[in-house]
Order: structure tokens, then sequence, then C-alpha cells
């Protein structure tokens, strides 16, 4: 398989709300809206996308149909101490504080509106002892 793009697909019962919240919060805007659908790219890098879809539409098999737990998405950024300031004086559920990982990442965690957890990361030097589990080329520095 060679895949020409990748992105995660949020399942909500609130389309338009979860899409303001990544627009507002996350700098996205809108490349295809309609009211079971927004397919959401990122201000800052095209690459970036995000997608969110009516949790009870039909094209959804009846195994997944309305299920909207269970995602965990990654924002890696510059600065994360600088996004954590932004973000709390915005009001945004923290439910992991900024905090400094031995295993290499300066990290807090938040909620969005469906519950969906999103930790906001920046790669930090590891510990000795974390080092040694990466491979050369994906050591962060």
């Amino acid at each position: 398989m060679k895949p020409t793009q990748f992105y995660p697909v949020l399942q909500t019962n609130d389309v338009a709300g979860t899409a303001a919240f990544y627009e507002t919060h996350f700098g996205f805007s809108q490349a295809f809206t309609s009211d079971w659908y927004v397919h959401l790219q990122s201000n800052a890098d095209p690459s970036v996308n995000l997608a969110i879809l009516d949790s009870t539409h039909e094209t959804i098999p009846d195994v997944g149909r309305g299920l909207t737990t269970g995602m965990l998405l990654n924002f890696e950024v510059e600065d994360a101490a600088a996004e954590y300031e932004r973000l709390t004086k915005r009001g945004l559920e923290v439910v992991k504080p900024l905090i400094d990982e031995d295993f290499g990442q300066r990290h807090f965690i938040l909620r969005d509106p469906n519950g969906v957890l999103i930790d906001v990361i920046t790669p930090i030097p590891p510990s000795t002892a974390f080092a040694a589990q990466y491979s050369a080329d994906a050591l962060p520095v």
C-alpha cells in the first residue's frame, strides 16, 4: 500500500460544533463542508488534516455507528508551554497539566467537546534510559 494521505476522522453528534472547536483553538479551516461531514485543513500546514463525521451517518457500518470515544489526537508543536498558556486562558478543559516526561516530551492533554483527548507535544531530549530505546533517526534533541 502506498498512502496518498492520512488523517483522523472524529465521529460526533455535533459536526458543526466540533469543527468550530478545532477551527477556533487549533487553526483549522474548512476545506469541505456538509451537514454530516466537515474536512478541516491546518492553516499552518495544508498536509495536516482532520475530518469530522456525524456518528449516525449511513456511511458508517452498523458496528461503528454512534461511537464517539476512544481517540487520542497528538498535535506536535514548536512550544507546548506557550500553547498551554494560550489554551488554558481560553478555558479549555485540561485533564493532564503541562509536564516534562523522561521519554522525551513536554506536553499536556485536554479534552474536546466530545471527550476526545488532545495531547499537545513538544519533543525534548529524553533521559539516558529512554534515549537508548529510540532509533538514531527518531531521537528527539
